[in-house]
């Protein structure tokens, strides 16, 4: 199994579960680290996310990953809230967060370019799938959705 489906799998696992809390999840990801897995859990509310969120929502999740040898081995859970360079992973994100900066990573390149740090102008139905829209300096850029290896928001002060 590929790290990246370490992560698929574990939200499949542990969805429910951190629904039920009053949760959703943003992210999931896995790091393998030479003796232990680091397994990274990002939550969001309505209501926001506190520490006493984080310890009950980790706590939730172990119990139920410690039944399932996903990773396999050892590993450490850390549960957080997305913060402010949030993860984009859902349609939804890039709906809610068009007219933000955002940094996105694609597998192959778009126009000679791999990193797009701009702003998301819209998330539309193109061509049977979904596209990123993003003006990078005065340039749009469309982003075919299955091409995006990660999409974060740019925090700006």
């Amino acid at each position: 199994m590929k790290i990246a489906e370490y992560g698929e799998k574990i939200r499949s696992i542990i969805e429910s579960a951190v629904e039920a809390t009053g949760f959703e999840i943003i992210d999931v990801e896995c790091v393998r680290g030479k003796a232990r897995w680091l397994v990274r859990v990002y939550i969001d509310s309505d209501n926001g996310v506190t520490v006493d969120d984080c310890a009950r929502v980790s706590h939730e999740t172990g119990d139920i990953l410690s039944v399932y040898d996903i990773p396999p081995g050892p590993y450490d859970l850390e549960v957080s809230s997305p913060g402010l360079d949030r993860p984009l992973t859902r349609d939804k994100d890039f709906l809610a967060y068009r007219g933000y900066t955002v940094k996105v990573r694609v597998a192959e390149s778009i126009g000679g370019r791999k990193n797009f740090k701009g702003r998301l102008v819209d998330y539309v139905d193109e061509n049977g799938g979904k596209t990123l829209i993003v003006n990078v300096d005065g340039k749009e850029y469309r982003i075919p959705r299955q091409m995006i290896d990660r999409a974060n928001l740019q925090y700006e002060l």
